[in-house]
């Protein structure tokens, strides 16, 4: 695929296209208030993203359930109080041209009691002392997603994504390893993987016919089984319950080093599935417009951009305006990105990322 073609529209299943094949990683950013609502930070933040020529923009990750907290400063979808900040974030991305998702997000077992977080794990042996879920605590908390979606609609976004990545809950359901359970939501890869459906088909249910739902999906680490989620990923591409999937790959040239697949392209894996009309994409060190060019050719319908994003708020515009551009090396200072515009807080989250923020740096 061309560069060009990059910035022709991405037709989705449901509500409006995408005007490039561009889309903003969801990245947690810790700029929020401790009550999870949105910041001046926040809304600053977005303000620079709508301009960059996204086709699509996800927020951080954003709790479903005060309980369900993973970071300080996480953004709040749990509450009505949340919603003017979240209706000024959506309507600024309205206002640059681009659609817009909250990400939902329920950190499961890693929920950090020290923010307020009540660990949920799926499995009693995934942490000391504390019970699974219940069968009707599951319930509830697939429900908070669903009534989450519906705040993100009553707020103005297009649409939500849904976290299924990184061993938080629903990505932890998965795994065979953290989810020993004898219910409905336990047992064969069916089972495991009924939390996320239900979640994906209830916000379809309860939500306008517009709405579009996308659905983020990490294969790595967590005791995750590649050929089960391979197997899910087709069922749910079949029956066309997504709008969009997100690959979130460490590294999306990666290569499977073990099992079945031994050898393969990790990304090839997902994109030689027949998708109908749902759209594919990967993220995972995306930071020039070659490589951009290259996962296209791959088979993905989009790119999902995130470090490159921090490092240049408008990748998308600098990639169209030249085509063999390339992003910063990394480490930069904390200078280049204040002179960027990240605000203090993001600049003191990254320096918590390996080789992103040069040690020291003021």
């Amino acid at each position: 695929m061309s560069i060009s073609d990059l910035f022709k529209p991405l037709e989705l299943l449901h509500g409006p296209a995408m005007r490039s094949r561009f889309m903003l990683a969801p990245l947690t950013n810790q700029q929020s208030e401790f009550d999870g609502t949105a910041s001046e930070f926040d809304l600053d933040w977005i303000a620079q993203l709508s301009q960059g020529g996204y086709g699509l923009i996800q927020t951080c990750a954003t709790t479903v359930e005060a309980g369900g907290i993973a970071f300080a400063r996480q953004l709040g979808i749990h509450s009505d109080e949340h919603l003017p900040g979240l209706t000024k974030m959506a309507a600024t991305i309205r206002e640059g041209g681009g659609l817009s998702a909250v990400q939902l997000h329920h950190a499961g077992h890693r929920a950090n009691p020290l923010l307020g977080g009540v660990p949920a794990p799926a499995s009693s042996r995934t942490l000391p002392g504390i019970k699974a879920l219940r069968t009707e605590e599951v319930e509830r908390i697939r429900d908070s997603f669903i009534a989450a979606a519906k705040r993100a609609e009553l707020a103005g976004f297009n649409g939500v994504a849904v976290h299924g990545a990184f061993g938080w809950i629903l990505s932890e359901f998965m795994s065979p390893h953290l989810n020993d359970r004898t219910d409905k939501y336990g047992g064969s890869i069916e089972n495991r993987a009924r939390l996320t459906i239900e979640v994906i088909e209830g916000i379809r249910r309860e939500c306008g016919p517009d709405f579009q739902i996308g659905w983020r999906l990490s294969v790595e680490r967590y005791g995750l089984q590649l050929e089960e989620l391979r197997e899910i990923t087709a069922d749910i591409l079949n029956r066309e319950l997504i709008d969009y999937l997100d690959l979130a790959l460490w590294d999306s040239a990666q290569i499977v080093r073990e099992g079945a697949f031994q050898g393969q392209s990790m990304l090839g894996i997902f994109t030689e599935l027949p998708r109908r009309r749902v759209r594919v994409g990967t993220a995972g060190k995306i930071m020039s417009a070659q490589r951009v060019g290259q996962l296209m050719d791959e088979g993905c319908d989009f790119v999902l951009i995130g470090r490159a994003g921090i490092l240049q708020r408008d990748f998308p515009l600098q990639v169209e305006k030249n085509h063999e551009y390339d992003s910063p090396k990394l480490p930069v200072t904390a200078g280049y990105l204040r002179k960027g515009g990240l605000s203090e807080r993001f600049i003191n989250h990254m320096r918590g990322w390996p080789s992103f923020v040069v040690p020291g740096s003021i």
